[in-house]
């Protein structure tokens, strides 16, 4: 298997999520302090709101993979909206939550977040997203039964 479908596998199971800094503290003779949220894996409800932003805004994802830095640059300026969104509703993944704080997550987003982390945040997301590639692990996982007796113990039980 290839070893990156291994490795999304790996932080779809284990859900890992990325981590992006909101605020950031600094009182006098006091150690900084720094408001972190993780971006998971959007749940199916959540991920029809974010292809929803996506049909609305007209973002393929192949334009998103085949951008440089100066088109990327300018989709930032024109879609910044939508992609805070996008990113708030990967923080706030349930129901009410995605009605109630994703708006605010995605103001909070768009004025503390450093262009950066929102750029790098987008393109890890893209690389989350698909689920395609886990179906052969499915099918893998359905194929071995482990309630199936082993070959080199049968012979212990005398099965």
């Amino acid at each position: 298997m290839n070893r990156n479908i291994e490795q999304e596998a790996a932080e779809a199971l284990l859900d890992v999520g990325i981590s992006l800094p909101l605020f950031r503290f600094k009182l006098p003779l006091i150690k900084p302090w720094e408001v972190r949220v993780t971006m998971r894996r959007p749940f199916w409800g959540t991920q029809m709101r974010i292809a929803r932003i996506y049909l609305r805004e007209g973002i393929s994802t192949r334009q998103l993979k085949t951008m440089n830095q100066d088109e990327e640059m300018k989709f930032f300026d024109e879609h910044l909206v939508a992609v805070s969104q996008i990113l708030a509703l990967t923080i706030c993944r349930g129901y009410l939550a995605g009605i109630i704080l994703a708006p605010l997550v995605a103001f909070l987003i768009r004025w503390r977040v450093p262009r950066d982390y929102i750029l790098e945040a987008q393109r890890r997301f893209c690389l989350l997203r698909p689920s395609r590639d886990f179906t052969t692990i499915i099918a893998w996982a359905e194929g071995t039964n482990p309630f199936r007796p082993v070959a080199s113990r049968r012979g212990k039980n005398g099965s």
